[in-house]
């Protein structure tokens, strides 16, 4: 069988551990041979750039999932979280919803992290520096994120080595096929965090002020828009939400640019004796190994997608995979795609989405990204793999779960 064959015998729904291990071969077929694929379900598949563009900027597309989940999750507390979360609501909530949870990423707030997050890296790398031998992932890129979320939530220490699970459930649930038993999982995932955190916010609503430097669930609490706030369950759902998002996003993208740079080591080299180009490097890591890889989207009319001389309409109703990873691996948007190059210059990539669905937190993830790949590149100029490195194996989401490391 060719590829154009394979390419239009695709299923998403049929992905194996090839797929899973690097989509970007699967990528690569798909935008080539069928770039606004049908699967056999009556989903699409978009790869293109300018199509991924399109399904976030175009008014006729839809995140909300309240239809889509409902087979899925059933009505149980993965439902009620991903469908009350900001990523899968459109306006009018979603335009509310947004501003009130933007409360916690005003520049004051995010001036007030900076500190908090230089303070947990300088930590985390004097631990590393110790122990000499160690895992990237479980030891920094995880603890990293989860710190900062425990922090900005108000989440007391001894429930802190819970959050990775947590997330890691949830958002597992996600991906295009999940067993009944992993469902079972993300439901007392959110059940249990769920409850956490109203403890916690019940605590919270006692002292409406005074909290540590960098909290933000005072704000999340109290915070108004036009006289509004957040109700009790949008409240919790959307704690999750921060947790899982700035998570997942910045665990990803530490784990993947430390590796990156481990695969390149003539850009690592680079960057050591240009350490002005990591915000450039950040870019570059967010395109070749985009945190978020798959999203997905839902056509209210009819909408043409495809190049120029070979459109495809996309039917009202349709259900689409989004191909984030993909779209930033587009030749006919960047120079070279499959290469790595930290200074690259355009770079459009859109691993935080764009338009209206860009990721509020997209800022803060980038300092965090900024602040820990630079100064591990700084603290540690002689690194390498004493190991074989694991990917986690989820579709939608891009990240190491494995990457063993020793100072020499």
């Amino acid at each position: 069988m060719n590829e154009k064959e394979r390419a239009l015998e695709f299923d998403i729904k049929k992905i194996g551990q090839d797929f899973l291990d690097n989509p970007f071969p699967t990528y690569k077929m798909m935008r080539d041979h069928d770039p606004v694929h049908r699967n056999p379900d009556g989903s699409y598949f978009l790869t293109r750039y300018d199509d991924v563009v399109l399904s976030f900027k175009h008014p006729s597309m839809s995140s909300d999932k309240k239809v889509d989940f409902k087979p899925k999750f059933g009505e149980g507390p993965l439902y009620v979280h991903h469908t009350t979360s900001l990523v899968f609501n459109d306006p009018p909530a979603h335009t509310r919803v947004r501003k009130l949870l933007a409360e916690a990423f005003t520049p004051r707030k995010i001036a007030e992290l900076t500190p908090v997050i230089e303070g947990i890296i300088d930590r985390l790398l004097d631990r590393l520096a110790a122990k000499r031998s160690f895992d990237v992932v479980t030891d920094y890129a995880l603890a990293l994120p989860t710190e900062i979320i425990a922090d900005m939530l108000g989440v007391p220490e001894e429930h802190r080595h819970k959050l990775h699970n947590y997330s890691n459930l949830i958002l597992g649930a996600l991906d295009p096929v999940v067993s009944v038993e992993k469902i079972a999982e993300g439901n007392s995932a959110v059940l249990e965090f769920g409850s956490l955190l109203d403890d916690l916010i019940r605590e919270r609503r006692k002292i409406p002020h005074g909290g540590e430097v960098g909290e933000v669930l005072a704000s999340l609490i109290f915070g108004e828009v036009e006289g509004e706030r957040l109700s009790p369950i949008e409240l919790i759902q959307n704690c999750i939400f921060l947790l899982n998002a700035g998570h997942e996003t910045t665990a990803n993208l530490v784990g993947n640019g430390i590796s990156i740079l481990l695969d390149y080591p003539d850009q690592m080299e680079r960057l050591r004796k240009d350490p002005t180009l990591i915000k450039n490097a950040i870019e570059e890591f967010l395109r070749f190994q985009s945190p978020l890889q798959i999203g997905n989207r839902k056509a209210t009319e009819d909408i043409l997608f495809g190049p120029e001389g070979s459109k495809t309409t996309i039917p009202a109703g349709s259900f689409i995979h989004t191909a984030i990873g993909a779209a930033n691996r587009d030749p006919d948007v960047f120079v070279n795609p499959e290469e790595v190059d930290i200074g690259r210059n355009p770079n459009p990539q859109i691993a935080f989405g764009i338009g209206k669905h860009t990721c509020m937190g997209n800022t803060l993830g980038r300092i965090e990204g900024h602040v820990a790949i630079g100064k591990f590149v700084e603290r540690f100029p002689k690194i390498r793999l004493t190991g074989e490195k694991k990917y986690h194996g989820r579709a939608r989401f891009r990240g190491l779960e494995i990457l063993p490391v020793e100072i020499y």
